[in-house]
């Protein structure tokens, strides 16, 4: 199994020249995140995720964690990595300054976040949830909320979690029975929450769950949950820790994959905790942390794809097996045309991914700190709508992906001892938290295509075409990827016009056909990135100043995606147009 490193070039690539980095470093709150910083940074962090967490994967999976009197434990080698990650300023990287961050832009964090996930999948759940708690707080604590928890949470000191789920509720939160009830500047709550990651362990001297929880008198149904945070260890009015909260980790689940990731059963005992944001407006409050979560869920696709296509890559150049023509004697595999074929599909969907998770997080930043409230409204739209395709289409690739890499090594790669098997395993839930699948394929087509009338659709697709009019006039691989692009978006314009027209006239449409059109927008929005690089690195060989085999496995890439991957768009705009009647044609009693 190869050593991890960090895909620097490729990052700045698409940092510099697709996301618009320039522009967002111009604005007053990332002023700072200068080309020159960013890229240190990124170097920094691909040190640090090659020596510090890399060599924790493997530890993590084969030790696990468990739980004793005194909570959960988690392997030594992760409690000293992350003592690291804290001492070095690595959680607040990406967090405002009023509570201690850097102030980075969220994309520049995105980048770093993957090589966390890419070294070691469990270990980077914790930050990653922790995150998204500091945002939540941040956007709708009060100010005495702020106050106790923010500065330690950024720091990374105190770490947090998201608990959403019971034991009846599923993903169907209008379910869920956790019980809050006043006492005195507080709350006390009492329930059982289940599959929360992270929820308990030795990492950190304090948790700080955010908990959906139900007011007395509050109504029925999703309009009646109230968002609460509940530190493991109380903290007093001067910060200092003070007793033990009612909070306990019952349990952790034994998984497929992931194992060093405390998955937890959380039981709350008439524990003591804080309002966060209005009362029975929770879910509202709690989606700040959930689509940071989905967005990070999907940037695990790309992590997990990526490191093991570098396993792949480097099994292929060193395994000797068969002839090749133009080859004297026994040749390596990666020279064997169906073994080029598997790594090109990993390399040119993990370019494609990458760009589309990161251009996502740059119109999140955008939205937050544009200067135009009508610009940060368009880049929060196409944040919105991104989401769901960042988050179903990266970690359903990264099922295929993970797989390749296993048929890469043969069977070496369904031996647990070459690693490879690992990243397979522990990419199978990425496409389940969070939100599965179908999920955010239900939020694509429902809040975002029919509610808005595909305005947010008609607005990306726009953008495609404008790339390829960019493109008008190329020759040789450009002018493939603008005719392969263009029928792309052809045909999904098409799939959504068809979704516009018979969303409405039969209720099991749109859950019918909706995995199709997220899958559909995946493709495509990843050529569209992917034709947008190509663009760029023809540019850059024009200047006569760039790396030129950089540049043109770029171009490579994109015409190999266009040509071998884009095609899939129209399978699935296919099947979305026959709509539900074969789906839902066979009786439930007759499966």
């Amino acid at each position: 199994m190869a050593d991890y490193q960090a895909p620097v070039k490729d990052m700045l690539f698409v940092l510099n020249e697709l996301t618009g980095l320039k522009e967002i470093s111009g604005l007053p709150e990332y002023e700072e995140a200068t080309s020159d910083l960013v890229e240190a940074v990124l170097e920094e962090a691909a040190q640090f995720a090659a020596g510090v967490i890399a060599p924790t994967n493997t530890i993590g999976d084969t030790q696990g964690t468990r739980v004793e009197d005194d909570g959960v434990h988690v392997p030594a080698e992760f409690i000293d990595s992350y003592r690291q990650y804290v001492e070095n300023g690595w959680g607040s990287m990406a967090h405002p300054a009023d509570f201690g961050g850097q102030g980075l832009p969220h994309v520049v964090g995105t980048a770093v976040e993957e090589m966390w996930q890419s070294a070691c999948l469990s270990w980077s759940l914790c930050p990653l949830l922790s995150q998204g708690a500091v945002r939540a707080i941040e956007a709708h604590g009060d100010e005495a909320t702020k106050a106790r928890f923010m500065e330690r949470m950024v720091s990374g000191e105190w770490t947090g979690t998201m608990n959403l789920t019971e034991p009846q509720a599923g993903s169907d939160l209008a379910a869920v029975r956790a019980a809050a009830v006043p006492d005195g500047d507080g709350y006390r709550i009492t329930g059982t929450k289940i599959f929360i990651t992270w929820g308990d362990h030795d990492m950190a001297a304090n948790v700080i769950h955010l908990v959906l929880a139900r007011l007395p008198d509050a109504p029925e149904g999703v309009k009646g949950i109230s968002l609460f945070a509940i530190p493991k260890i109380l903290v007093n009015d001067d910060g200092s820790l003070g007793a033990a909260n009612n909070v306990r980790a019952v349990s952790v689940e034994h998984k497929l994959g992931i194992h060093g990731s405390p998955t937890c059963v959380m039981s709350f005992e008439d524990a003591y905790g804080y309002l966060v944001g209005p009362a029975n407006h929770g879910l509202a409050c709690m989606f700040t942390m959930m689509n940071h979560a989905r967005l990070g869920v999907g940037l695990q696709g790309v992590s997990v794809s990526e490191r093991a296509y570098q396993d792949a890559l480097d099994y292929a150049r060193e395994r000797v097996q068969g002839q090749v023509a133009g080859i004297e004697g026994r040749a390596p595999i990666v020279h064997h045309p169906d073994v080029r074929r598997m790594l090109m599909t990993m390399k040119s969907h993990i370019e494609a991914m990458r760009a589309l998770s990161y251009v996502s997080a740059a119109h999140l930043d955008l939205a937050h700190a544009a200067p135009d409230a009508d610009a940060r409204a368009w880049h929060q739209a196409r944040v919105d709508l991104l989401t769901p395709v960042v988050k179903g289409w990266c970690t359903e690739m990264s099922q295929i992906l993970t797989s390749l890499a296993i048929q890469v090594y043969g069977g070496m790669g369904y031996v647990e001892e070459t690693g490879v098997a690992q990243h397979y395993r522990d990419a199978r839930i990425t496409t389940i938290y969070e939100g599965t699948t179908g999920i955010q394929a239900n939020d694509l087509i429902g809040r975002k295509t029919l509610r808005d009338r595909g305005k947010g659709f008609a607005s990306l697709i726009d953008d495609v075409r404008a790339t390829l009019q960019e493109c008008k006039g190329s020759d040789g691989s450009l002018a493939v990827i603008r005719d392969a692009l263009g029928d792309g978006v052809d045909e999904l314009q098409a799939a959504v016009q068809w979704v516009l027209d018979n969303g409405a006239k039969h209720s099991r449409e749109p859950g019918a056909v909706s995995y199709h059109l997220l899958m559909m927008t995946g493709i495509v929005a990843g050529a569209w990135q992917m034709a947008r690089a190509a663009l760029r690195a023809e540019q850059m060989l024009a200047d006569g100043t760039a790396d030129r085999t950089f540049c043109e496995t770029k171009i490579a890439t994109a015409r190999f995606f266009a040509e071998q991957q884009l095609p899939m768009a129209a399978a699935h705009g296919r099947c979305l147009a026959r709509g539900s009647e074969a789906v839902m044609a066979v009786p439930e009693d007759a499966l």
